[in-house]
């Protein structure tokens, strides 16, 4: 399958798009998220024990959740983006370590999989996600197990 030059930059400015929206979460810089979704977007993150609803709402939720896990990063890969015209559809997948502080102050590791299922528009501003819903594959918790990390 030969690509035009039209549809790369598409895929390339959309995969951009996934990098930039993990690196505001690490980073704890949700009010960023303005520049990732449209106004009327739609997020889920139900799957996963989290928030669903519009991108003030996913905001506020973020702010307040995440504040749980001391350290955290996102790592996306295996980017499925299929462009159409001004829309497009992704299926991201996404590794998600994340330190849980355990009550005698030990931490210990949980490890989400999931898959980002995405829609995207493209704006005046550049492409922005419309519609994000999470995917659960697996969770892992190390003191499910009895083997917390020395912290």
């Amino acid at each position: 399958m030969t690509l035009s030059l039209q549809e790369i930059s598409d895929r390339m400015e959309i995969q951009d798009l996934c990098y930039h929206y993990a690196d505001i979460i690490d980073r704890h810089a949700f009010d960023e998220l303005v520049d990732v979704f449209t106004e009327d977007a739609h997020i889920d993150y139900s799957e996963v024990g989290g928030s669903e609803g519009g991108l003030a709402e996913t905001i506020d939720f973020l702010k307040k959740a995440m504040t749980m896990f001391p350290n955290y990063h996102h790592l996306n890969a295996n980017l499925q983006i299929k462009v159409d015209g001004e829309t497009a559809t992704g299926r991201i997948m996404c590794f998600n370590p994340m330190e849980v502080p355990n009550e005698d102050g030990s931490v210990a590791m949980m490890m989400v999989g999931i898959w980002y299922v995405d829609k995207y528009l493209r704006t005046a501003q550049g492409w922005r996600i419309t519609r994000r819903a999470e995917e659960k594959s697996y969770m892992f918790h190390s003191s499910q197990f009895g083997q917390p990390s020395a912290g």
